[in-house]
């Protein structure tokens, strides 16, 4: 039996385990793919306290080590149940079953879809969710980027240096990415690199074995309008990966979970940080606070 079970490699799971090491605590952290989470989808993060710049891959890599350093448990096995009813906690994986004094959920959101005919049909033949996987497929070509966030905003950044042009289209005019990452973009504007639409939505995706042509719909006026790419970038949110979790826990409409200002959820014992949780920021530095947060409630608690 472990003091702490994390579930979620990422920037949040990652910090978790390196403040439940330094609190002497044994941990053991489950992660059903790579450790780093959304990190290993970021070029280079410039934000981060320390960094005038560093790849997302570089800084996970980094947090790993320090966590195996102190003493983490680590295993690449999927999360399969969980049972939170008593006061020793018990999880459920595709190997075996884990038991634990307090459980800290870290395990993320993935990419929202479109919502458009033949999305999936055309997934990895010119739609993606990940511009710094899949940008160098789209070097010299003309790609389209969906969202107004600061992925969407990233995205046009990173592949501003492999792509002959990028369409940025979002269905307002004004974007909710920070105001230093749109000012970028609308620098690179000027030079033709990127072209803005805005109050559009994609309404049709159109190829044969590959995407080559999409269709705008003009949100306030109704008005077609056709685009030849060889790519779409999608960054519209994220879906919080909480299904294994559904009448366990206490989740809002959305499926992000439910905490308290300590990070502790609706069951005692059981916390959540980064972005599965409900919160106004997600971003690297706060999925780290929360891991740190988090900890800190279970040692004080203990």
């Amino acid at each position: 039996m472990y003091d702490i079970i994390i579930i979620g490699g990422g920037p949040a799971g990652l910090t978790s385990a390196i403040y439940a090491k330094e609190a002497n605590k044994s941990t053991l952290v489950l992660e059903k793919m790579g450790t780093g989470g959304q990190l290993n989808n970021i070029f280079t993060i410039t934000n981060y306290p320390g960094f005038d710049g560093i790849e997302g891959f570089e800084l996970a890599t980094k947090m790993k080590n320090q966590a195996l350093i102190k003493g983490a448990e680590f295993k690449n096995e999927q999360v399969i149940d969980v049972d939170f009813s008593s006061r020793i906690k018990k999880v459920f994986t595709s190997s075996g079953v884990y038991e634990a004094k307090n459980i800290i959920i870290a395990t993320g959101a993935h990419a929202r879809e479109l919502g458009v005919e033949q999305e999936k049909e055309f997934y990895g033949k010119g739609i993606s969710y990940c511009a710094t996987c899949d940008g160098n497929f789209f070097k010299d070509k003309v790609v389209a980027v969906v969202g107004g966030g600061n992925s969407s905003i990233y995205d046009c950044l990173y592949l501003s240096n492999l792509v002959k042009k990028i369409y940025l289209i979002h269905r307002r005019e004004e974007f909710k990415a920070s105001a230093g990452g749109v000012s970028r973009v609308q620098t690179i504007e000027k030079s033709g690199k990127i072209e803005l639409k805005l109050n559009a939505v994609v309404s049709k995706l159109m190829g044969d074995d590959k995407l080559k042509e999409i269709e705008l719909t003009n949100t306030k006026t109704g008005k077609k309008e056709r685009l030849q790419v060889d790519g779409v970038f999608v960054a519209v949110g994220r879906i919080p990966d909480t299904d294994v979790f559904e009448g366990k826990l206490n989740l809002t409409k959305d499926g992000f979970i439910q905490t308290k200002e300590n990070m502790e959820t609706s069951v005692s014992g059981v916390y959540a940080v980064g972005d599965v949780r409900e919160k106004v920021l997600r971003q690297v530095i706060t999925a780290c606070a929360d891991g740190a947060v988090a900890v800190s409630s279970i040692v004080n608690k203990d």
